[in-house]
């Protein structure tokens, strides 16, 4: 009985498939895997199926941000939901081997047989669309197999979410803990599954890291145009009919279909651009088997209108899709603990102060003429790729490579004159306020005298209400001036610290008065703080002046 009881202790264990995360050794080949390689991860499916992922790196260590996540997506010359925008990108997993951060993209789009494995033929049946579906239980082996292995398509919105709802909920089976042990953890904390971010999606389908160290990312597309046929499944050469994935070539990090085959629903609502606009329907991404191959390039997007109107019925209803699938993520919650918020908390301190101002968040925060000498910055290396690449136009695009620098150069100017300019005019309102604090102080001692006087006699009567609106006039002329002083504060805290920093030496050098050198001290404390964390102040701004010149003599 007892050897019976370890042969068969030892047979589960044969017969548990063991996934391994992210090995340098390729798993088997299966059929929701057919083309296995290093580096895959895959997790464990219901009858002994999988679900396979590969690691995208994202650079650097910091956790809020570093300048080489800092990523240019759109394409100038493409639709108009495609306008050119820089953004950052950001992992969900720390790794520490790497000092760097990674999140985990599908290697396959969703195929039919992975949601039957989760949800079950009948949950297919009822969700599909497809007229193909409903003789899946009657075709023969080889066919149903090349049919399960064909993306999910032609289901609503809701059921993808389902089968991600139900496919977490498998996986974080209490009863069976096992099958999350190939999940990456943040913190100790497992991950989960949802859909990739849109700039997660465009990233990977650029090339992500290895990418951006060849200067290649902001190509339009991450191969030649001419070898199209070799990655993607498009209109030219499948004809509206989506294919079983891993038939044609992957992209650099290993991803098979992110361009063609089925158009992929990514995270979030559709805006006009991808942080900003009119919320409408949800994004999808990558084109389909019904896109050209002339119009597809990696930053394609498009609207899937997942509540469709229906003209003829007069009615709403939830839209199914052909050529419309999904492709899975791996994510984290941002907070792990408590104790995890606390450091973030002290991360950020450093963040705000060395690098927030130069990531793309910061840069919104910069006045418009900032703003425009950084986008002439951001065309210098795809000038330099242009004239790479076109040797024989390397004189026209040297030409207009001159009036960029000259344009620069003509914002730089304009930049140093604006800041040195918005630091003299509130230096200036800065020392009229602190003049008016000395004479509301010298009012203030007058109307106590004459309330006392008032006391004695009603003739002072009119004295009084002399003073009181002579108060009452100087009172609204120093609110005009600090009003003045905070704004010229703010505006001035739009500029580059360098720019700033050059404003207060020339002001430092000219001849000043005691009294507009102390202000300038004081100013050149409030833009620092004011820059460092986007806070206004004016209680504290206004009472730092009045303690500084409450005794003040010239």
């Amino acid at each position: 009985m007892t050897r019976l009881f370890i042969c068969m202790i030892l047979g589960l264990f044969v017969l548990w498939p063991v996934f391994a995360l992210g090995t340098d050794t390729s798993p088997e080949k299966s059929l929701y895997n057919p083309r296995p390689a290093p580096g895959d991860i895959e997790l464990p499916l219901p009858d002994g199926e999988v679900m396979v992922f590969r690691m995208i790196e994202v650079p650097g260590r910091s956790f809020w941000g570093d300048l080489q996540r800092i990523v240019q997506l759109g394409d100038a010359s493409g639709g108009i939901f495609e306008g050119l925008q820089r953004l950052q990108i950001s992992g969900s997993f720390y790794q520490n081997n790497a000092d760097s951060w990674h999140y985990y993209l599908a290697k396959y789009e969703l195929t039919k047989g992975q949601f039957i494995a989760v949800m079950g033929l009948d949950a297919l049946l009822e969700a599909s669309a497809d007229p193909a579906d409903k003789g899946l239980g009657k075709l023969s082996q080889k066919k149903k197999r090349k049919a399960l292995a064909k993306p999910l398509t032609f289901v609503r919105y809701s059921d993808f979410v389902n089968f991600i709802d139900q496919y977490n909920r498998w996986l974080f089976d209490f009863k069976f803990p096992q099958r999350r042990n190939s999940l990456p953890e943040n913190k100790g904390v497992p991950g989960f599954i949802r859909l990739a971010t849109e700039v997660e999606w465009e990233y990977a389908a650029r090339g992500g890291n290895p990418a951006k160290q060849k200067q290649t990312f902001d190509r339009p597309l991450p191969f030649s145009r001419g070898k199209i046929n070799k990655y993607v499944w498009h209109l030219g050469n499948a004809k509206h009919k989506l294919r079983p994935i891993g038939l044609r070539k992957p992209n650099a990090l290993g991803i098979y279909d992110l361009l063609g085959n089925a158009q992929e629903i990514v995270d979030g609502r559709f805006f006009p651009e991808i942080w900003q606009g009119k919320p409408g329907g949800v994004p999808v991404r990558g084109g389909s088997v019904s896109t050209s191959s002339k119009k597809l390039r990696s930053s394609l997007r498009g609207e899937l209108d997942i509540w469709a109107w229906n003209k003829d019925d007069q009615q709403i209803t939830e839209r199914r899709s052909y050529n419309t699938g999904i492709r899975l993520s791996i994510g984290s919650n941002v907070l792990a603990s408590a104790a995890q918020k606390a450091e973030l908390m002290v991360e950020y301190e450093d963040y705000q102060t060395a690098l927030r101002s130069k990531t793309p968040v910061g840069q919104t925060l910069l006045n418009l003429v900032a703003q425009a000498d950084q986008n002439l910055t951001n065309m210098d290396p795809i000038m330099q790729r242009l004239m790479d690449q076109n040797p024989a136009l390397h004189s026209e695009l040297a030409s207009i490579q001159h009036y960029l620098d000259q344009a620069r150069q003509r914002l730089d100017n304009a930049q140093q004159e604006g800041a040195r300019s918005l630091a003299q005019d509130a230096v200036r309102n800065g020392v009229i306020f602190s003049v008016y604090l000395s004479r509301l102080q010298r009012l203030n001692n007058a109307m106590d005298k004459a309330r006392q006087l008032l006391e004695v006699s009603a003739r002072y009567q009119r004295n009084v209400d002399s003073i009181q609106k002579q108060l009452n006039e100087l009172k609204n002329a120093t609110d005009e001036q600090f009003q003045g002083y905070k704004n010229k504060l703010l505006k001035l805290g739009e500029y580059e610290e360098t720019y700033i920093a050059k404003a207060f030496v020339i002001l430092q050098q000219k001849q000043s008065s005691l009294r507009e050198k102390a202000v300038q001290s004081i100013l050149q404390k409030h833009v620092a703080a004011y820059r460092k964390k986007r806070q206004e102040l004016p209680q504290q701004w206004r009472q730092d002046i009045v303690e500084v010149f409450t005794a003040f003599k010239d």
